[in-house]
């Protein structure tokens, strides 16, 4: 195909791009990608496993074989579509470089093979710009060090992440008789509040003075409808907003349902209590989380059979359904209840990994930890969902353990940014930490 355009773009990937969207060399419209050979072998060390970024280079793996079936990838390759740009393989060191990043930094790690890539496409001269796209932060800065341009991957990225959708909201100086109104009746018309108000789902605060009521408006009947406080298997909201996020929990028209907060504000508790309210309408109840191991190492790196390697990233769920439980004595039917229920695996906890290739139809579905997720992945376990199957992720946009990800490109961000006024779709976003007074002057001074 000969050179690349003279004056266009290229982007040039690290592998940490394509784990993290396998369709990311479409996303750059009439401009180039360029693929370092050096990335090649790092997927090849991903190929295989279970894990989402397996199945990201597979799916990369092969996406490059179909476009490169009749050229050689040392030549421009069309993508496919209309305005797009053409991609190849980058050697690195294909001709003499002023600056190495090899010798720059004294190391031959694949990262500093990656910058070489790009030093080789800018000595070329053959495009106007050359940038380095990657999920390293790290990556970024060497990048710029040795004056190559360099930004992060922006597909699915939240933009304004201070305007955030929360899910829930107050309206002041309600009039007297419609607090009455919706506190008696149960609800009132829909043009007795402004229509900018009206988000399908969307939570409120309706005040009058020191009276007040608690809404959401309803897609299905155009009202805004009361909502009520009550406990789940022994757990009561303890404010308004944990009152709405059960009532999106248990409303059986969403199905969909993301709960967002702190570390303490109940999210996980929630949800799992919720779930157990519901298991007569749900053949199972699925709890699973992402696991992100510590420094960034594979589980296999810790001692123990599977079952012990897991078992410390599964704690916390255990440790909601244990507090659940022991709201109740052993003879109580409610505790007796969760006990069948995990004797007949009809609530199973589990790894999120492991759900992978299972049918989620009619099953209540609790992703936990989910900011720790990829848009891309978010997206595959929502449209895995069967009929009559309702998913529920928790987490903090702010906790995020992944290295990659960050508080405006995690997969929990970016389905609450998109989602926003479906009918299928309830967020609250939770603010009021009620775990301890030690645990809120921590989220609050620490």
């Amino acid at each position: 195909m000969g050179k690349s355009k003279s004056g266009m773009r290229v982007y040039v990937f690290d592998t940490s791009v394509i784990l993290h969207d396998h369709n990311a060399i479409n996303n750059f419209k009439e401009h180039d990608v360029a693929i370092p050979i050096t990335v090649l072998e790092e997927l090849d060390n991903f190929k295989k496993g279970n894990d989402n970024k397996n199945f990201e280079a597979r799916e990369f793996i092969r996406r490059i074989d179909k476009l490169s079936k009749s050229h050689t990838l040392k030549d421009w390759i069309p993508l496919n579509g209309k305005s797009k740009g053409k991609f190849k393989i980058v050697m690195t060191n294909a001709i003499e470089l002023k600056i190495d990043a090899e010798k720059t930094f004294g190391d031959r790690k694949a990262d500093h093979k990656i910058l070489n890539a790009a030093l080789t496409l800018q000595a070329e001269g053959n495009h106007g710009e050359v940038i380095l796209v990657t999920k390293d932060i790290n990556l970024r800065i060497k990048a710029k060090a040795l004056d190559i341009s360099a930004e992060d991957y922006e597909t699915g990225k939240v933009k304004d992440l201070n305007h955030l959708y929360l899910g829930k909201g107050q309206i002041e100086n309600i009039s007297a008789e419609v607090v009455k109104q919706i506190t008696e009746k149960g609800f009132i018309e829909h043009d007795k509040l402004a229509k900018e108000h009206m988000v399908d789902n969307h939570f409120y605060i309706l005040k009058n003075g020191k009276a007040s009521a608690l809404a959401f408006f309803n897609p299905e009947t155009k009202h805004y409808e009361r909502v009520k406080t009550r406990d789940c298997y022994g757990i009561k909201p303890r404010n308004a907003e944990q009152t709405f996020a059960l009532h999106a929990i248990l409303n059986p028209e969403v199905r969909l349902a993301t709960i967002q907060g702190v570390a303490g504000t109940g999210k996980t508790l929630l949800a799992l209590a919720g779930a157990l309210e519901q298991r007569k309408k749900y053949r199972q109840i699925i709890l699973a989380r992402p696991i992100v191991p510590l420094s960034n190492k594979d589980i296999g790196y810790l001692p123990g059979n599977v079952q012990d390697k897991i078992d410390p990233y599964m704690e916390p769920l255990w440790d909601n359904l244990n507090f659940i439980k022991n709201q109740f004595n052993d003879n109580d039917r409610k505790h007796r209840a969760i006990v069948e229920m995990q004797k007949n695996n009809k609530i199973v906890i589990s790894p999120l990994t492991y759900i992978r290739g299972r049918s989620i139809s009619n099953i209540i579905f609790i992703v936990d930890e989910a900011q720790n997720l990829t848009p891309h992945e978010v997206k595959t376990i929502i449209t895995r969902a069967g009929e009559g199957t309702k998913i529920i992720f928790t987490g903090d946009v702010h906790q995020i353990d992944s290295p990659y990800l960050d508080e405006q490109s995690n997969g929990l961000t970016y389905i609450i940014d998109r989602l926003r006024g479906n009918k299928l779709f309830s967020h609250v976003t939770l603010e009021k930490g009620e775990r301890s007074d030690l645990a809120n002057l921590a989220n609050e001074l620490l």
